[in-house]
């Protein structure tokens, strides 16, 4: 009953069970790891100054900027199998120098404002790092047929962590202190290890291992430590996912700006303005969740990668069209809500879909380029235009918004028929047997 159940719901065969439970509970302590921690990164924010935020985001840049190179070297000259583990032991090392200068400092009673603000970077740049290297294994270990399949309910895996992590932060944050919540991320991460040993085991029994495509081939990627840039420069594939990534970004964060203006406006005094920002995250995340776990399979199946992957961008030329006409309150709401549920929903779990017809040094090196640094830096670049725009106004800047969805649509629509022509050409192909 249980397995006819996961069939019809969620598209999961038998054999797949063991891998899909290690998947969801790895992705579960990568966004729990990360949300219990990201409440200290906004508190952090707050004690190096508000008017500095914006600084700490081109920091956050220059620091990707930085560890791209980095990891592109690694993975240039280690096996995957080596290399995976090793960027989660890195990361909790972090994390637990971290909890030690923060604990340095209250001792000694030293200012904790350069603490928290290398914090903040950090904190933005591992988010970025360890959720591409997630689905970059993801990729590895499941066929382009089964992460059509199985990537939506993979997804809620790191929902269910995002709703969780935060409630233990709020549970426990008052008790025990912001410091001590590091260790406890630290310990997620340790979980997530493990379940890195027990999938890449999975991928060994269906795999040769002597096939450098193999997630637990003896063999590095090779290449070089900048291959990422070159390899997103040079193909259109893959210069077309960081263009729609640029444009997205661009339009989350006009809305991200002006919403704080309008709740403002609309709402007084800080309570009702915190409870109507938690209204909405609420509202994303239980919408975001039941796409994870019930559309984005039906809707890839029916509908395609292009056509789901242009939906969001179809939602938004709509919105921003209706915020242009009326700029209030509930119109701004709605369409945050609706375009966050559907890029966690939707969007995102088809996108990492991309990455199946790829070579493992586009999946490691190019998709981790575009996530990283590419993503943060039209966080970048979108902050500071929409900044210097904003005397026209919320109206102003949503008809802007509108021909850029558009461009955004064609892309999306250019991007799956890509898709759709790579993987035929790579269904043709003869399988290598074990």
């Amino acid at each position: 009953m249980l397995a006819a159940l996961l069939s019809r719901f969620f598209g999961v065969k038998a054999e797949e069970f063991a891998a899909v439970a290690w998947s969801f509970v790895y992705f579960f302590c990568l966004l729990s790891a990360y949300y219990m921690l990201r409440s200290v990164r906004e508190t952090m924010a707050i004690v190096g100054g508000v008017s500095n935020i914006p600084w700490l985001f081109t920091g956050t840049f220059v620091a990707m900027l930085a560890a791209t190179p980095v990891f592109g070297w690694v993975a240039s000259k280690f096996p995957r199998k080596r290399f995976l583990p090793w960027v989660y032991y890195f990361f909790i090392v972090n994390i637990l120098l971290f909890f030690a200068a923060f604990w340095i400092a209250d001792k000694e009673y030293i200012s904790q404002v350069w603490v928290g603000r290398a914090f903040f970077v950090w904190l933005s740049v591992f988010n970025l790092f360890v959720v591409s290297v997630f689905w970059s294994f993801m990729a590895d270990i499941y066929s382009k047929e089964q992460s059509r399949r199985l990537f939506g309910l993979i997804s809620a895996g790191g929902s269910t962590g995002a709703l969780i992590g935060p409630l233990v932060t709020s549970a426990l944050v008052v008790p025990i202190g912001f410091r001590n919540l590091l260790p406890l991320s630290a310990m997620l991460l340790l979980l997530a290890v493990y379940c890195v040993y027990r999938l890449r085991n999975n991928a060994t029994q269906q795999r040769d291992p002597g096939d450098p495509q193999s997630v637990d081939s003896s063999l590095p990627i090779g290449g070089s430590a900048l291959a990422g840039i070159r390899l997103v420069a040079t193909s259109r594939y893959l210069g077309a996912i960081a263009g729609a990534l640029i444009i997205a970004n661009f339009l989350g964060v006009a809305i991200y700006m002006y919403m704080a203006e309008l709740v403002k406006e609309t709402f007084d005094g800080t309570d009702r303005q915190t409870q109507v920002f938690a209204i909405l995250d609420a509202a994303t995340n239980t919408l975001s969740f039941v796409g994870q776990l019930l559309l984005v399979r039906l809707s890839v199946r029916k509908l395609g990668v292009g056509f789901t992957l242009a939906l969001l961008p179809l939602v938004s030329i709509v919105g921003f069209a209706v915020l242009a006409v009326h700029p209030v309150f509930i119109v701004m709401a709605t369409l945050q809500v609706l375009r966050r549920s559907i890029t966690f929903g939707l969007t995102k779990p088809t996108t990492d879909m991309l990455y199946s017809v790829v070579s493992p040094e586009e999946r490691y090196k190019a998709k981790n380029f575009v996530e990283t640094a590419i993503y943060r830096g039209g966080d970048l670049i979108a902050t500071w235009t929409i900044r210097a725009i904003s005397g026209i106004g919320i109206a102003g800047v949503a008809i802007v918004c509108v021909p850029l969805a558009i461009i955004w649509a064609l892309l999306a629509y250019k991007i799956g028929h890509e898709y759709k022509r790579r993987d035929i050409a790579l269904s043709m192909e003869p399988t290598k047997q074990p």
